[in-house]
């Protein structure tokens, strides 16, 4: 049975990690409808400082222990990669709903799993894909919707950020799964099929960087795929990068107009002439990245009361289908069709 409106939703956070630490505990904290319930992280005393700061009464170094709580309501999967999978249906055994951090899973077979698991437990289950959320993505949804560009020809998106320090896990591709096009790529990817309705692929080829050797995460990835229908969709991504500016970019290209986000531009050509279709008016006082994640969380928090339709994330068995032959053609440097 869903939460009463009136009776704060229940959230616990499982790992504690900049992701957490930046979005999650942030939003959530001031989520309307929501208590920030309890905390869990193997590191006790980072555990304690952030639930001081965000006024959250009780800490967790088990997940076994976390999970055992029955007024938890729901948690939030942030822990490294490999173990996402693992705490997801721990989780879900529980009886508790789910918002898991990219990635859901390390393949298709454990996207797989995750969601039949959440099916026999009768649990919603999120993935954290925040910029199907992002204000000007919603828009530009409406714009291709609305069959604005006439037909889709490409999809244009990149992102491009300097090295940073990373913890110890994320350089072992065992455990992170992947590197800079995990981390910056699919999140790319999934927003061009959630745009473009999952299109059926014709051929993918891709090129990735291991300075580090073929057991490491790669650290810039160049990807193409052709997809039914004729348009393409290349995503550039590198996470070492040496430049004066950071990156990130998403066009669609049509034969009729394009969209662009960051910033948000819809251009429609009337009469021969490019015409600037950008909607105009007050946009929010977060950054597009804290609006996304609040978006998000409370589309996760309607879900689980049935105030808005929960639809369980089928489609990312495709998006994880496609990723595992993206690493494939990269490894195996050849062109690939399914």
């Amino acid at each position: 049975m869903p939460s009463s409106s009136s009776t704060p939703l229940r959230i616990g956070v499982l790992g504690l990690g900049a992701i957490a630490q930046t979005a999650h505990l942030p939003v959530l904290s001031k989520l309307r409808g929501v208590q920030l319930a309890a905390l869990c992280d193997n590191d006790f005393a980072k555990a304690r400082s952030l639930a001081q700061r965000f006024g959250v009464r009780d800490t967790y170094t088990d997940v076994e222990e976390l999970l055992e709580q029955p007024d938890l309501d729901a948690i939030v999967v942030a822990t490294p990669n490999h173990l996402h999978e693992i705490h997801v249906l721990s989780a879900l055994k529980a009886r508790k709903h789910v918002l898991c951090e990219r990635p859901l899973g390390l393949t298709a077979r454990a996207v797989e799993r995750v969601l039949a698991a959440a099916d026999k437990a009768k649990r919603v289950l999120m993935v954290a894909n925040n910029h199907r959320y992002r204000y000007d993505a919603q828009a530009l949804d409406a714009f291709l919707r609305g069959g604005e560009i006439g037909k889709v020809r490409a999809v244009r998106a990149g992102s491009y950020r300097r090295r940073a320090q990373q913890a110890p896990w994320r350089l072992r591709r065992a455990e992170a799964g992947g590197g800079a096009f995990l981390e910056l790529g699919l999140p790319l990817l999934d927003l061009a099929g959630w745009l473009l309705d999952f299109p059926r692929i014709v051929r993918v080829s891709a090129q990735m960087e291991r300075p580090r050797g073929a057991n490491a995460v790669e650290e810039s990835a160049v990807v193409f795929i052709e997809c039914q229908g004729g348009f393409t969709v290349t995503i550039d991504v590198h996470n070492s990068y040496v430049g004066e500016d950071q990156r990130w970019w998403f066009e669609v290209i049509g034969a009729e107009g394009s969209g662009r986000l960051n910033p948000l531009r819809l251009i429609k050509e009337i009469h021969g002439t490019p015409v600037d279709a950008s909607p105009t008016g007050a946009q929010t006082r977060d950054t597009v990245f804290i609006q996304s994640y609040r978006s998000e969380l409370a589309h996760f928090v309607a879900a689980i009361r049935e105030e808005q339709a929960y639809e369980p994330p089928r489609d990312q068995v495709r998006v994880y289908k496609l990723l595992e032959m993206i690493y494939k053609a990269a490894d195996d440097a050849k062109e690939l069709r399914p």
